[in-house]
């Protein structure tokens, strides 16, 4: 207490005048780094606003639905992100643009575990068919940036569904791989993933004349030390045991 027989005041952050996007974009910034950490339903309005340094009116004037429309607002970032991992040039062998593109996508999924875990997994208090549709949004861009490196302009049916059921396998290995406490290394999963997605394509080819001509073109580009080459080199060994079969 001093003399007059307050209590001295609390030192407040100096407030910082930002634009409104830079604003907006600071609100989004704190609410992504508090859900990479904990479930939507565990952070509250004045977690975000202590984590921004601001207000938590300052926090409804921009976002006046409140944590709804903040969650969604982060997810919608969130989910602009994951769709530019994908984004990649078409040129060169196309292991090494997914190479690139896993890069990305997993550096993401280290980044905000906690909260790719709630992004995917559904079944969270704050999730609507909004927050539902951009999910599915980012799995239809991946898929259909994938199927673009792949070259063939009306790509049919089972080579659509081949693409739509790696990137379930992409997504479900990214979960177990943070239920197994993030477990093998990055580089480990990403080149197992891309093993996944030359074995799933090649036996599409066997029954689909699509897929077959994808994946000559596509091997066509690859280097003997590549990921190709590699999955080439230890795959035959296996394939010679089951040489009995042919």
């Amino acid at each position: 207490m001093n003399g007059s027989g307050t209590a001295p005041a609390v030192p407040r952050p100096a407030y910082r005048r930002l634009s409104v996007e830079q604003r907006r974009s600071q609100l989004l910034a704190a609410a992504l780094g508090l859900f990479a950490q904990r479930a939507p339903e565990d952070v509250s309005l004045d977690d975000v606003a202590n984590a921004a340094e601001v207000s938590r009116p300052l926090v409804y004037r921009y976002f006046p639905g409140g944590k709804q429309q903040l969650y969604e607002s982060a997810l919608r970032s969130a989910a602009d992100v994951l769709e530019g991992c994908f984004d990649e040039p078409a040129t060169g062998p196309l292991t090494r643009r997914l190479a690139r593109a896993l890069d990305r996508y997993l550096a993401f999924v280290d980044e905000h575990d906690a909260g790719f875990s709630a992004l995917l997994q559904g079944g969270s208090v704050v999730e609507t068919t909004r927050t539902t549709a951009i999910v599915d949004e980012v799995r239809r861009t991946a898929a259909e940036q994938i199927l673009r490196h792949l070259g063939e302009p009306e790509p049919g049916l089972r080579l659509r569904m081949t693409v739509r059921i790696w990137i379930t396998a992409v997504e479900a290995a990214s979960l177990i791989w943070l239920d197994e406490d993030k477990q093998p290394a990055l580089d480990e999963l990403r080149d197992w993933l891309i093993d996944h997605f030359i074995a799933l394509l090649t036996a599409t080819a066997a029954r689909d004349p699509q897929s077959a001509r994808v994946i000559s073109r596509a091997l066509a580009l690859e280097t003997q030390d590549g990921p190709a080459g590699d999955l080439a080199r230890r795959i035959l060994p296996v394939a010679a045991e089951a040489g009995h079969l042919l």
